[in-house]
């Protein structure tokens, strides 16, 4: 389990995060969702350990990790960029971290990977004769032959389109289920926060604004922000749906 429990941060005397208290079990997958500049990032960082809680405790599995560094957590993200290396292969960007870590995952375990993302065709290929969802595959593999204890990903789905974003989340769910992987995904749709996750966390000025399953966030609404938060943006996509078909 990860315990995130009275979690503050500030930001030049402004309050960013504030009183941040939520458990999520092994496995779960768990959306942080919220509008622009409501702290979900700021969140993530400090999960991961890029950034220091002004105040609060993180712990896993009944220990503090609140003062360890991120590699010492042993938690891992796919950034929203992929942030992969433009000058190797998909194969050598694959075990890239396992150069210095050559015990995490055996030959074995990342041929699993790679065949659990679908990469097998496009081993030799460089970066820039990828697809954006073949990318996204990428960089969750070599995330996921480093065996992290969380799994943390930020807009994963925001450059990705349709039939592609809609694969990538069954991947994402099959990944989690299957290794009980616990993830974190930030994002700022709430059709994906409500498709693909277990529990969602909508963050508003830096309070918890709402933390439940997604059923109990559609049904039974916190308040009126969470709301028209959720409902607003559901327009908002439909709308530009709309929009397209009009042209």
């Amino acid at each position: 389990m990860l315990e995130l429990k009275h979690i503050e941060k500030s930001f030049q005397g402004r309050k960013i995060l504030e009183d941040i208290n939520i458990n999520i079990e092994q496995g779960e997958i768990v959306s942080i969702l919220g509008p622009s500049g409501s702290g979900k990032t700021t969140l993530l960082n400090i999960i991961l350990g890029l950034e220091e809680a002004d105040k609060g405790i993180i712990c896993y599995n009944g220990q503090d990790f609140t003062k360890l560094s991120m590699t010492q957590r042993g938690f891992n993200i796919v950034f929203q960029d992929y942030a992969l290396f433009p000058n190797l292969t998909v194969y050598k960007n694959i075990i890239y971290g396992l150069k210095n870590h050559p015990t995490i995952s055996s030959k074995e375990e990342v041929e699993e990977f790679i065949d659990l993302l679908g990469l097998r065709e496009h081993l030799n290929k460089s970066i820039h004769q990828l697809s954006g969802g073949e990318k996204q595959r990428v960089a969750l593999a070599r995330t996921l032959v480093m065996k992290p204890k969380v799994l943390l990903l930020d807009e994963p789905l925001s450059a990705l389109d349709g039939i592609i974003k809609e694969s990538i989340k069954e991947k994402i769910k099959q990944i989690a289920k299957e290794f009980k992987l616990t993830t974190i995904i930030v994002t700022h749709d709430p059709e994906e926060a409500l498709t693909l996750s277990d529990k969602v966390l909508i963050i508003n000025h830096g309070k918890v604004a709402q933390f439940g399953t997604t059923t109990k966030v559609i049904e039974q609404p916190a308040n009126e922000f969470v709301k028209q938060f959720i409902l607003n943006q559901l327009e908002l996509k439909r709308n530009n749906i709309l929009r397209l078909f009009s042209k």
